[in-house]
């Protein structure tokens, strides 16, 4: 890793290079690790070490943007004479005002050394445990177990200057048979509280209850959803309507619902980026230090994130939810809390005449932004819930939903909730996830059936 000092040189250099009325620098560095698992095969062990530099420039209200790899000399100057010949090209931007200026960050505590010193073997056996968990019930397992260090710099010349860095570990597996399928996974800025053989003793629960399933006409009814599948719908909330520029643009179902409800009562959502439950971080990639901004509370709209560019437009201060410019998204949560409620999914299935189990979704996207329809698949686990009991497993169903409709009729929230991980992708390393519990609805629309 370059390490805080290292860091600071780069955007230091970056900035001192620019001749910019205004220059902002980020920099995203990672040593990341991956060992993937198919066919109850290790088949990929990989592990990559790089570093990012983006520069943004402004003239006036004309802004460029460049990033590059190459952190010497030569690269940082290169990179900082390509933003400012892209400024010169563009046209005004009349919604740029200032870069943010600096502000105090909270000290996060996101480092784990153990974690940061996990090893190849470890990982395998990690992934054997799962492996050997498939293989005594006569599956077949696919996965991946994955550890690394990111580090995150901000600097601009207008004195802002953050640093963090982080550990993160996660594992996410599905085992398979001929006709079922189970799924599981787990995260943690710490890779000793990963349990590897709950991970697989879960996933193959799934799989074995979901043998032989029957298939089931479609249709609307109750619905209990683990935190995944619920994790899945506020993700999609976070991105279609929670950020400032969706509402000035108009697309937002937020748009003239400020101060009325919107869901039900019982719904609170709100983001927290110092929450430790999550992967908790001072600060957002402008360097501006994360607020806790509550989206819906009971049921009411309430608020969106801002960023330093909608905050502007708008005469407000930044929230601390800007992503790497540009984006044409605008400010997104990316640690979003739902509040929970005093039940337990064995409540929620006993007080279900009938219904259906949903393990998590899975290709799900957007049909109607503005109403926050989306529409996917059930995946690795669904079952037929009747007279409060799980019953049968059920073949995949497809679901066209308003989120907002389906959060309306929520009966049940567990008690606790778990902190639902998005995977190792692969862009740079910055790990992000949502904490949600499982519910109850009343009413969900089950589109249609598959044959799987």
């Amino acid at each position: 890793m370059l390490g805080r000092e290292r860091a600071k040189e780069v955007l230091e250099r970056a900035l001192t290079l620019s001749e910019a009325d205004q220059t902002e620098a980020v920099l995203m560095a990672e040593d990341s690790y991956l060992t993937r698992f198919a066919n109850s095969e290790i088949h990929q062990n990989v592990a990559e070490r790089n570093g990012t530099l983006f520069v943004r420039v402004a003239f006036g209200k004309k802004v460029g943007h460049s990033s590059t790899n190459l952190l010497n000399d030569e690269g940082i100057a290169l990179v900082v004479e390509r933003a400012a010949e892209i400024a010169s090209l563009q046209r005004e931007n009349p919604d740029f005002t200032s870069l943010p200026g600096a502000k105090p960050i909270k000290d996060v505590p996101i480092y784990v050394p153990e974690t940061a010193s996990v090893t190849p073997e470890m990982r395998a056996a990690a992934a054997g445990t799962i492996i050997e968990r498939a293989r005594k019930s006569g599956l077949d397992a696919f996965g991946a177990v994955t550890s690394g260090v990111a580090e995150l710099g901000v600097a601009n010349s207008l004195g802002v200057f953050a640093y963090a860095q982080g550990t993160d570990a996660g594992c996410n597996v599905v085992v398979m048979g001929d006709t079922n399928s189970g799924y599981a996974q787990q995260a943690s800025r710490d890779f000793r509280k990963l349990d590897f053989d709950a991970i697989g003793a879960r996933a193959v629960e799934k799989a074995e209850a979901s043998r032989d399933p029957i298939e089931l006409e479609a249709g609307e009814g109750a619905a209990v959803l683990e935190p995944r599948a619920v994790a899945d719908m506020i993700m999609f909330l976070a991105f279609l309507g929670f950020g400032a520029l969706s509402v000035q643009e108009e697309r937002s179902f937020m748009c003239g619902k400020f101060g009325q409800k919107i869901v039900g009562e019982n719904i609170s959502i709100w983001d927290d980026g110092l929450d430790e439950r999550g992967f908790a971080i001072g600060f957002d990639f402008e360097g501006v230090p994360k607020q806790r901004v509550d989206f819906i509370t009971d049921g009411v709209a309430s608020a969106v994130a801002y960023d330093s560019l909608t905050a502007g437009k708008e005469g407000k201060e930044s929230t601390g939810h800007a992503l790497i410019a540009p984006n044409p998204y605008g400010p997104i949560p990316i640690s979003p809390v739902m509040g929970t409620g005093d039940s337990t999914i064995e409540e929620m299935i006993a007080d279900t005449k009938r219904g259906i189990y949903v393990t998590r979704f899975h290709y799900t996207n957007t049909v109607e932004p503005m109403r926050a329809v989306i529409t996917g698949m059930t995946r690795d686990g669904t079952f037929l819930i009747e007279d409060g009991k799980i019953t049968k497993p059920l073949k995949n169903l497809r679901f066209t939903e308003s989120v907002l409709s389906a959060l309306s009729c929520v009966t049940h929230i567990s008690k606790e909730a778990v902190l639902v991980w998005d995977g190792a992708g692969y862009g740079p390393r910055f790990p992000t996830g949502i904490i949600a519990p499982a519910i109850r609805v009343e009413k969900f629309n089950f589109s249609g059936v598959t044959q799987f």
